[in-house]
């Protein structure tokens, strides 16, 4: 009865509610669709890096390392690897015959592995800012049509001359379900928002500690 009494509300209400209503369907829709997809991706990620940061700790020669990069083909950590074993190898290709990299050369391969964390980081937090987008203007969109239908409400009982509960109550509950859909929407965007985050932190940690591992086995093996 009172799922019927709401639809009959929505569809009694004017269009610019309407409106406000059907923005607010596609904002959740998108951020729900987001989080699922992210929460998938990073769960495997998470333990595509487990393993790598295992496999690393028995690597002792550079076939090894070379091997390692192509077993995690296609892979979050398989991308990692790839373009910094590139880097390296880039450098032992310098001059002919060169077995082993000089401190400033250390260095830089440091400074481009670090980098490649933060390009990684980069695109894992790509489509966040929509969800605390939506989180910040959802309320906004909820409270403009609130007030859209206030406004509204306010006609009818100038029309009626009559401002008793059966005059008022309509319009008053057509009004306020716009701020509840804008609710709806930005507390689970919210909550989504700060969990990707949190799980992305994660990832973090673990691409830092996969950095560290690869540069001392760079240090260990080619370092002079």
């Amino acid at each position: 009865m009172h799922g019927n009494s709401l639809w009959m509300l929505v569809a009694q209400s004017d269009y610019i509610t309407k409106l406000v209503l059907l923005i607010l369907l596609g904002l959740s829709v998108i951020c729900w669709t987001i989080f699922l997809y992210k929460v998938i991706l990073l769960y495997i990620k998470k333990n595509q890096l487990k393993l790598l940061a295992k496999r690393l700790s028995s690597i002792s020669t550079f076939d090894e390392l070379r091997g390692l990069a192509l077993a995690f083909n296609d892979t979050l950590p398989g991308y990692f690897l790839r373009k910094n074993f590139g880097s390296l190898k880039m450098y032992l290709e310098g001059e002919p015959n060169k077995s082993s990299l000089n401190e400033r050369e250390i260095v830089s391969l440091q400074q481009q592995v670090e980098q490649s964390v933060d390009d990684i980081l980069q695109t894992e937090e790509s489509y966040l800012p929509f969800l605390f987008t939506s989180a910040s203007v959802s309320p906004l969109l909820g409270l403009f049509g609130t007030v859209w239908g206030l406004v509204h409400a306010f006609i009818r009982i100038s029309e009626k001359q009559s401002a008793d509960i059966t005059t008022v109550a309509p319009g008053i509950a057509e009004a306020l379900i716009t701020t509840l859909a804008g609710l709806l929407v930005a507390i689970p965007a919210l909550v989504m928002y700060h969990y990707l985050m949190s799980e992305i932190r994660t990832i973090e940690r673990q691409l830092f500690i996969l950095a560290d591992k690869f540069s001392f086995i760079v240090q260990k093996l080619f370092s002079r």
